[in-house]
């Protein structure tokens, strides 16, 4: 395998995210290559932007792309001055922005940054807030004491004397730290230190103590008459109890959330348009235009031997092999998501229940490429559709019989199953079994044990756990 193949290959699986930062260490390492950044000069290059339109009544490929031409003559790019002169445009709220955006990024907390923030608070004594660091450190992101509170101790008394009740009273003053429920051992121990926040007049405050300090086990199984049995409750009473404990939270650490949301950038956008056809576009923002420098191009002689000469031929030739493989990574792209969405053109309209059949075979063969390559430039590439942005491997489904010949995707029967489910008896959800004699009538003949192993994909729990008083 050249080199040459093999840069494609690693271009071609990359995510967008890491295309990037390729091509911004290519681009450090290859001084004959550069990023355009003045508009006017695109045109010297083949377009980053590149489009396809899906016919639904011709499956055929209709390829609008060019072979690329590395133009010998290119314009310069933009002076610094320019992109210097364009920076002070911006208004004075424009820069508060950014400066405030910055100073968030910069003073993002975890949650044990945010109890020692309130430790410091509330412990003046150096040895209670050594007591309190020790602890603090012992809590998990959820928010619970992983440690007993014998082995924070013996791991202090390494350093200091002191008391075992001075480790109970700083825990219990940590314990109403916020976020509430912080610093409990037990899930039992996080819901009542957060009940005994409540105003004492609360209604159902007692039985909500009295059920989670006694019957926890059996709310979890959802076995109501046992409850109601030991509690002496009645239904109506179990289930405004049950109400009050939905207002807790079971992992009170996840508040404090220490990592940013991290947005996916879609790869390729499709639309509709007027004249009904689906247009299928890559995302010209992920990747930046690239040129060969004119200035270091010029400077190359032909029959010159010598080292800075071929230094300057040496990286002219990768640079035009990596905008080589950086265009057919495009191209490929664009080829496949458009093959996908040709034969993919229900789900847009109506979503996962219309999601047709499809294998990497399928694409491979329509596109005259190997499974492998399919493979590789559908994973960590994500495309905008009118139903949400998805991962092309997301469109790849293995098919079902059903009863009248025709084929249905596992995509399918999972929405399928998630829909009769959303609308369920919650005092009598359906079973498994239940749902595949649903399936059945609608012609789709599913084993139970299928049922079962595409429900778990779907984080849907059995029927006996979603069973509700409601």
């Amino acid at each position: 395998m050249t080199p040459q193949m093999q840069q494609a290959i690693r271009l071609l699986q990359l995510s967008s995210l890491e295309l990037q930062t390729e091509i911004q260490q290519t681009l450090e390492s290859n001084p004959l290559l550069e990023q355009i950044e003045s508009e006017e000069d695109q045109e010297y290059l083949p377009s980053h932007a590149l489009q396809k339109e899906c016919n639904s009544d011709n499956n055929e490929l209709n390829s609008s792309l060019k072979e690329e031409i590395i133009p010998e003559d290119l314009l310069l790019d933009s002076s610094w001055s320019d992109t210097y002169d364009s920076v002070l445009l911006l208004t004075s709220s424009e820069q508060e922005i950014l400066s405030d955006l910055a100073h968030q990024k910069n003073n993002e907390e975890t949650l044990q940054e945010y109890l020692l923030g309130q430790a410091y608070l509330s412990f003046t004594d150096k040895k209670d807030f050594t007591i309190a660091a020790s602890i603090i450190d012992a809590i998990n992101d959820e928010g619970y004491l992983c440690d007993s509170l014998t082995e924070i101790m013996q791991d202090l008394q390494k350093n200091i004397v002191i008391d075992p009740n001075d480790v109970k009273v700083v825990l219990h003053r940590i314990q109403n730290f916020d976020p509430p429920g912080i610093g409990a051992s037990n899930l039992s121990e996080c819901l009542l230190l957060q009940l005994k926040r409540y105003p004492p007049d609360t209604l159902w405050l007692e039985d909500a103590k009295k059920l989670i300090s006694h019957h926890l086990e059996a709310l979890s199984k959802r076995d109501y008459a046992q409850i109601m049995r030991g509690m002496k409750l009645s239904e109506q009473d179990l289930l405004a109890t049950i109400r009050l404990i939905q207002t807790l939270n079971p992992r009170p650490g996840n508040k404090i959330q220490a990592n940013r949301v991290e947005y996916i950038v879609p790869d390729i956008y499709v639309t509709k348009r007027g004249n009904g056809r689906w247009e299928v576009e890559l995302n010209p923002d992920i990747v930046p235009t690239l040129r060969v420098n004119n200035y270091y191009a010029n400077l190359i002689k032909r029959a010159d031997s010598s080292f800075t000469n071929s230094y300057l031929k040496n990286q002219l030739q990768e640079a035009r092999w990596f905008l080589k493989s950086l265009h057919n990574r495009n191209e490929t792209l664009l080829k496949t998501a458009c093959c996908i969405i040709d034969r993919q053109q229900a789900f847009l309209e109506y979503g996962d229940k219309a999601m047709q059949p499809l294998v990497l075979h399928d694409i491979a063969k329509a596109i005259s490429m190997h499974e492998s390559t399919i493979s590789r430039v559908t994973t960590n590439k994500y495309i905008y559709t009118p139903q949400g942005i998805y991962e092309l491997k997301h469109f790849f489904s293995n098919h079902v019989a059903s009863q009248n010949g025709k084929e249905c995707s596992a995509t399918a029967i999972r929405a399928i199953i998630k829909k009769l489910i959303a609308v369920e008896d919650p005092r009598n959800p359906l079973s498994d079994d239940k749902i595949a004699q649903n399936l059945a009538k609608q012609g789709i003949k599913v084993a139970r044990r299928t049922i079962a192993k595409y429900r778990e994909f779907l984080n849907i729990s059995t029927s006996h756990e979603r069973k509700r008083l409601i």
